[in-house]
């Protein structure tokens, strides 16, 4: 993807620690409407460092994450979204549901964003449900 950027390509491998904060600004209220931060987005490359395929494309001061050429997710005022599908239901059955902003379709927030393991699982499921990408005329 000419665009995106690969978790090996942020140089950013070693930073830390990294820790969550839900009152910071666009966290907490909706109001704030506040662009992600790259730092939030660099921490979340390094958490799916362990999958290849995995990069990410700057949209309106967001991210949206893709693994293998489908669009999965995306950062959206520091929170990391994926999409609703069956599987990530399953994983995350108390998972929110939120909109990653005003007029989008609903997505599920992951809470455990710490966990490695369990974030490189959610991706290969939302992946194996998603269709493939579309091709550009």
């Amino acid at each position: 993807m000419k665009s995106g950027r690969s978790a090996e390509k942020n140089g950013d491998a070693g930073r830390g620690p990294w820790v969550r904060d839900d009152s910071a600004p666009g966290r907490a209220g909706k109001e704030d409407n506040m662009a992600s931060s790259k730092s939030y987005l660099d921490f979340i490359m390094e958490q799916l460092s362990g999958l290849d395929g995995v990069s990410w494309r700057a949209m309106m001061g967001e991210y949206i994450i893709y693994y293998r050429g489908k669009i999965v997710g995306g950062i959206y005022d520091n929170r990391f979204l994926v999409k609703p599908t069956e599987s990530a239901a399953r994983l995350m059955p108390e998972a929110p549901r939120e909109l990653p902003y005003e007029g989008a379709k609903e997505m599920l927030l992951v809470e455990e964003v710490e966990n490695r393991p369990f974030l490189e699982a959610l991706l290969n499921a939302v992946y194996e449900e998603l269709p493939g990408p579309r091709k550009r005329k």
